[in-house]
C-alpha cells in the first residue's frame, strides 16, 4: 500500500472537508431555493451529504485516512494510530478546508462570502443528539475497519444519511463542519454562540464511542478452549 507524506495527507484532509462542507451548505441553499417544505428540504440536504461521503472516503481514504473530522482524528490519536503533532495539523487542515468549503458554496449561489448564521440550535436535547450522532459515527468507523474495511465509505455515508433523520440536531457529528456552518446564514447554519455546546457534545460522544468499541472489539484469545476478549485496542 502506498504511504503518502504529511503535506499530501493534510491536503487530502483539507480538500475532503472542504468538498463535504460545500455539499452540505450548497445542497441546503439549493433545497431552500426550490422548496418551502422543510421535510423535503432536509431530504434534499441529506442525500447529497451521504453520497459525497461515500465518494470522498473512497478516493481520499487511501491518502490520509479520510478523517475530515477533528473528533475522528482525536479518536485515532487516542488509539495511538496518529501522532499528536500530526493530529494537530490534521485538525487545522480540516477546519481551514471546511471554512473554504462554505465560501465556495456561497460563491456558487451568489451569497456573501461569509455570512454568520443566526439559526438557533441549542439546548440539552440538541447537545445529547450531537453526542449520540458522534458516538454512532465512531462506532461505525471502528467496527467497519475491523470487520468490513472495504465497506467503510458506504457504512459512513449510510450512517450519516440515517442520522440526519433520527437525531434532533440533524447530525453534524463533526466540529470542523460545525465551525464551517457558523459561517453561513442558510438552511445548514448554526449560530456561533451555539457552537461550543455542539463541539463539546461531539467530542464527548466520540470519546465514549472509542472507549466502548475498544472494549467491544477487543480481539478474543483462547484460554482453556474458551474465547476471552482482549480489551487492548
Amino acid at each position: 500500500m502506498d504511504t503518502f507524506d504529511l503535506p499530501r495527507r493534510l491536503a487530502a484532509e483539507a480538500l475532503g472537508t472542504g468538498i463535504l462542507v460545500a455539499t452540505v451548505v450548497g445542497s441546503g441553499i439549493m433545497a431552500e431555493t426550490l422548496t418551502k417544505d422543510v421535510a423535503l428540504a432536509l431530504l434534499c440536504n441529506t442525500l447529497p451529504t451521504g453520497a459525497i461521503l461515500v465518494v470522498l472516503i473512497t478516493v481520499l481514504g487511501p491518502i490520509s485516512g479520510a478523517h475530515f473530522n477533528p473528533a475522528v482524528t482525536l479518536v485515532f490519536t487516542g488509539r495511538r494510530e496518529l501522532p499528536v503533532n500530526e493530529a494537530v495539523l490534521y485538525i487545522a487542515a480540516q477546519i481551514a478546508g471546511g471554512a473554504v468549503g462554505t465560501m465556495a458554496a456561497h460563491l456558487m449561489f451568489a451569497h456573501p462570502l461569509i455570512d454568520l448564521s443566526m439559526k438557533v440550535r441549542t439546548g440539552g436535547p440538541q447537545w445529547f443528539a450531537e453526542a449520540v450522532a458522534a458516538f454512532g459515527l465512531v462506532a461505525t468507523i471502528l467496527a467497519g475497519i475491523r470487520f468490513q474495511r472495504a465497506a467503510v465509505p458506504w457504512l459512513v455515508g449510510l450512517y450519516i444519511t440515517a442520522a440526519y433523520w433520527f437525531t434532533a440536531s440533524t447530525s453534524f457529528a463533526n466540529p470542523a463542519v460545525a465551525i464551517a456552518r457558523c459561517l453561513t446564514n442558510t438552511f445548514a447554519g448554526i449560530r456561533p454562540i451555539d457552537l461550543p455546546g455542539f463541539v463539546l457534545a461531539e467530542l464527548c460522544g466520540a470519546m465514549a464511542g472509542m472507549l466502548l468499541m475498544n472494549w467491544l472489539l477487543g480481539r478474543p484469545k483462547l484460554r482453556g478452549g474458551v474465547a476471552i476478549a482482549e480489551t487492548r485496542p
